[in-house]
């Protein structure tokens, strides 16, 4: 009993000793060139993504007004105005968080110059106080082509929420990614950081003044990012100008809309225990520090999610390494807020480790060992230009040519069950989206590193 003791013993250690070895540095850098990689529009002279070129340069919207920009959302080429909205406004929350780390890494600059792409290409989608361009691409057409953005010839309609066509969630989600945003900015570009502050403040009034879910005003949305209601996009927005600008009206009309209960995800359609973290550490109130716990554990083995054998909190089989990453960045954050910090940062390194390793693979593409090589991504299955691209390369069982350094993939099965397969957009896909809490997460494990926690 006493050898088995030891060796056990032993194993722990050795396992502990192994995790401890991935560099999150890297992971950071790579996580922000897959967002360079999704970048739609004219791209900037530091592009380093030297495989993408200039792609939809002639997006319009009524009257020709320019919408040019924005990221691409998974895959595919269609500019899905809510995820990305999300997903920008969790970016921008990791750089408020997480500022120091970015820095040590050596990339507080260029994770800056990633958040602001999306917040450039929002500033021109909000035309008027209450008019706003949620969506360019049809998602059904776009679906029906395979290659490269740079080659796309069919039509991109621009669709767009108004006072008799409103999007709540969509404007007030929008306006949380922007307040958040002008905090990051706050002492690099107190004049942009001014602007999008502007534009975040007139966009939750355009939010709470007229009532509706966007996905009832954009159809086409309804079946790639349909909505489930406003509320919690409602409070998010709120806490977030509050947090920006200090004015406790904005917490106040955030009271309005909170929901105590225990949240289902974290993710593009879902903030409520975003907007319970943002209320706790700004009121201290007890009851929202409890539902963030109650969040946090059930994610945690024994806590009502299935946990695979190989430790990964697995959600859903759509994007399930998506979801436990932003469980991952939500425990992190509220450990600093000082709930459960132990057990949250543990929790957060045993989900980010699985995606970079732990799990049997690195299921980051371009990232440690056997990462992902056929991610389901059209540009990065296609040749060199001018080679042609087509449904040809989407059926080639080689790897992609062109490697979309740290996407995130969806990730396996519920028993870790995994096929690097480039028509398994169930498990292959990536997604702007899916590396949101993945890069804050991996911010947040940084600094608690830096500052003795882990």
């Amino acid at each position: 009993m006493k050898i088995l003791v030891v060796l056990g013993l032993a194993l722990a250690v050795a396992h502990a000793a192994e995790t401890m070895n991935y560099n999150y540095d890297d992971a950071i850098h790579k996580s922000i060139l897959f967002y360079e990689a999704e970048r739609s529009g004219w791209l900037p002279g530091n592009n380093r993504v030297h495989w993408r070129g200039n792609s939809a340069t002639n997006d319009r919207g009524d009257n020709g007004v320019d919408l040019v920009g924005g990221w691409y959302d998974a895959g595919d080429h269609v500019k899905f105005g809510f995820p990305m909205a999300w997903t920008t406004t969790t970016l921008a929350w990791s750089v408020v968080e997480y500022r120091s780390a970015y820095e040590a890494a050596g990339e507080l600059n260029w994770v800056l110059d990633s958040i602001k792409w999306p917040l450039d290409y929002f500033i021109k989608c909000h035309v008027s106080d209450n008019e706003f361009y949620g969506q360019v691409g049809n998602g059904h057409e776009d679906h029906g082509f395979w290659g490269r953005p740079e080659d796309m010839t069919m039509w991109r309609p621009a669709y767009k929420i108004t006072t008799w066509a409103p999007g709540s969630d969509l404007a007030a989600e929008t306006a949380a990614a922007m307040a958040a945003g002008s905090i990051a900015f706050r002492q690099t570009d107190p004049a942009y950081a001014d602007r999008l502050l502007d534009h975040a403040r007139r966009l939750y009034e355009f939010a709470f003044n007229h009532r509706g879910k966007y996905s009832d005003s954009i159809t086409n949305a309804q079946d790639f990012y349909g909505s489930t209601g406003f509320n919690d996009e409602l409070a998010w927005g709120a806490l977030w100008l509050a947090r920006a600008t200090g004015d406790s009206s904005y917490r106040n009309r955030a009271a309005e809309f909170m929901d105590e209960g225990t949240a289902w995800a974290y993710s593009w359609d879902s903030k409520n225990v975003g907007a319970q973290l943002l209320m706790y550490q700004q009121t201290n109130d007890g009851r929202y520090s409890n539902a963030v716990e109650r969040f946090i554990r059930q994610y945690m083995p024994g806590g009502g999610l299935h946990t695979t054998p190989r430790g990964l909190a697995w959600r859903d089989q759509w994007g399930p390494l998506r979801y436990s990453a932003n469980a991952a960045f939500i425990a992190l954050v509220a450990a600093d807020a000082g709930i459960i910090p132990g057990e949250a940062r543990n929790f957060a390194r045993s989900q980010i480790h699985y995606m970079l390793g732990d799990g049997g693979r690195s299921y980051v593409v371009g990232y440690g060992n056997n990462p992902p090589q056929r991610p389901h991504h059209r540009a990065a299955s296609c040749p060199w230009r001018p080679a042609p691209c087509n449904w040809n390369d989407f059926n080639n069982p080689g790897p992609n040519p062109q490697v979309l350094n740290g996407a995130l993939v969806g990730g396996p099965g519920q028993w870790d069950d995994y096929d690097d397969r480039r028509d398994d957009y169930i498990k292959n896909e990536v997604a702007c989206d899916y590396n949101a809490g993945f890069q804050g997460a991996l911010a947040g494990l940084k600094q608690s590193v830096m500052n003795g926690n882990l």
